[in-house]
């Protein structure tokens, strides 16, 4: 189980330092307070033509026993527009990243808030310290949003002498975070309002379970979901005998290779969706059924079928051959371009980078995940001290190691597996809407393994039409290039219409 946990989306970038890091803090730095504050500042964004005026709010929550014990602090950020004078009629979004150990500011400076970290038109970062800017793409006109972050995450913290594990959980997480969004709803009137989740990576595991969760526990029924680069079955997981993975990421390994211009003449001067049409039916048929034979597959079997993965991948049929056919996606990042001395990103495959040892195996850092994180850490701090007002010592922890490991509690002896959570809760709650966005180039949570598991929920056919799929040219975080920002606002909002004015 320590393993699944340490596979987790983002965490396998973290250096095994920064667990000694996190243990030096628990003593050095200051504790969290364990008493509420809040700051309420009043801004106005500029959005499509509209001067839009909101009120931002800073503020944390403390969870408490059933005996009214503090065990644990934990911070948001809402964003709620000015002037609505029936709250019933305005949509309220909570919205998370994932992790597990994810803090919300990528959800928040980078997707929906109304500020957002600058970047090229594809996603590069300015040089540090970088900018904010006003969000164009911001759902802010259409639905109030507040980003949470999960204990030990971001400035959420564990209350001194209380155990982790209380929070630290796949259940334990979907408690402690259903509880925020009750008391959030609970304090601000806001239970009357069409609500929504928008989670990310990890993210999309807890709004599964939350979906489930809120109704059950709290008689809360969504109106919707926003599952950003989903993984809900944890089937991915690259391991001796799980061939899954290998199905799964085979068609990601084809996008990646069109987009290096890896690909033979046949297939690389083809639009991008054509070519991966053809590479999802032959992950499903031939190779899917060339890798349930095993070893039972003849020499000639297996040559022709090493060819046949070269073609897809760009790779070189010997490589494949001597993988067995079976190409663990480290490899592939390392092996795609190794004649330049090139790594293609984990997290979005466009990027990359240059290892000290070009004849390694692996590579030794994520290129995307150093990009994407320029400016994030920096300016979420900027605007939480300068322009929300809220002050604070504590680090804010945009990737926190402490939570691991991770308790994965039913999934003991198997993987992990939430799409049950949405099927009962979508069958419990009929008129729910769920959008699934994927990246073309996201490695961290291949778009093939979305289209897989959602065609493997066992829902009834006519709520099937309750689910919507959209793809993007771009990785695990599509909103940080600018067309692909623009399509993902509007598949979101879209969404939001979608459910509060079904067809």
């Amino acid at each position: 189980m320590l393993r699944r946990a340490l596979i987790c989306l983002f965490l396998l970038t973290i250096p095994a330092v920064l667990g000694a890091q996190e243990a030096a803090e628990t003593t050095a730095m200051p504790k969290a307070p364990m008493e509420e504050k809040t700051s309420v500042t009043k801004h106005v964004l500029s959005l499509n033509g509209a001067d839009i005026p909101y009120t931002a709010t800073a503020g944390n929550m403390l969870l408490k026993s059933e005996q009214g014990e503090t065990q644990a602090s934990v911070f948001y950020i809402s964003y709620t527009r000015d002037g609505v004078e029936d709250p019933s009629s305005r949509p309220v979004m909570f919205s998370f990243n994932g992790g597990p150990g994810a803090a919300a500011l990528w959800v928040n400076l980078g997707a929906f808030g109304p500020k957002k970290v600058e970047a090229d038109d594809e996603g590069n970062p300015l040089p540090p310290p970088g900018r904010l800017i006003d969000n164009p793409y911001s759902i802010l006109d259409v639905t109030d949003l507040v980003f949470i972050d999960p204990v030990g995450t971001g400035l959420s913290r564990v209350a001194e002498g209380v155990d982790r594990a209380l929070f630290h959980g796949q259940q334990a997480d979907v408690r402690s975070v259903g509880e925020i969004i009750r008391l959030w709803t609970t304090r601000n009137d806001r239970w009357a309002s069409p609500k929504f989740l928008a989670g990310e990576s990890y993210g999309t595991t807890r709004a599964a379970g939350l979906a489930d969760h809120l109704q059950r526990f709290h008689g809360m029924y969504l109106n919707g979901i926003v599952m950003i680069s989903t993984i809900l079955h944890w089937q991915i997981d690259f391991h001796i005998g799980n061939d899954m993975p290998h199905i799964l990421h085979l068609p990601s390994y084809t996008a990646t290779a069109w987009y290096h211009k890896r690909l033979p003449p046949s297939l690389q001067e083809r639009p991008l969706r054509d070519v991966l049409d053809e590479a999802e039916r032959f992950a499903l048929t031939d190779y899917a059924l060339a890798l349930l034979q095993g070893d039972n597959l003849s020499d000639d079997e297996h040559r022709a079928m090493a060819e046949k993965l070269a073609a897809y991948t760009g790779l070189s049929a010997d490589f494949i051959q001597r993988a067995n056919l079976r190409i663990e996606l480290g490899r592939f990042r390392k092996e795609l371009r190794r004649d330049e001395g090139i790594t293609v990103g984990r997290l979005d495959s466009r990027f990359t980078g240059y290892d000290l040892d070009a004849a390694g195996e692996r590579p030794e850092y994520d290129a995307s995940m150093t990009a994407v994180d320029i400016g994030y850490v920096t300016l979420m701090n900027d605007h939480i001290g300068r322009e929300l007002e809220y002050d604070t010592d504590l680090r804010y922890r945009s990737l926190a190691w402490e939570v691991h490991p991770w308790n994965w509690e039913d999934a003991r002896n198997r993987h992990a597996n939430v799409s049950e959570d949405l099927r009962r809760a979508m069958v419990q709650n009929p008129d729910m809407k769920v959008l699934f966005t994927a990246g073309y180039y996201d490695f961290a949570t291949p778009y093939f393994d979305t289209d897989y598991t959602v065609d493997h929920m066992g829902l009834p056919k006519h709520l099937r039409s309750n689910i919507a799929i959209e793809y993007y040219e771009a990785g695990h975080m599509m909103y940080i290039r600018k067309v692909d920002h623009e399509k993902f606002r509007d598949d979101v909002v879209e969404l939001i219409r979608w459910a509060l004015n079904p067809r």
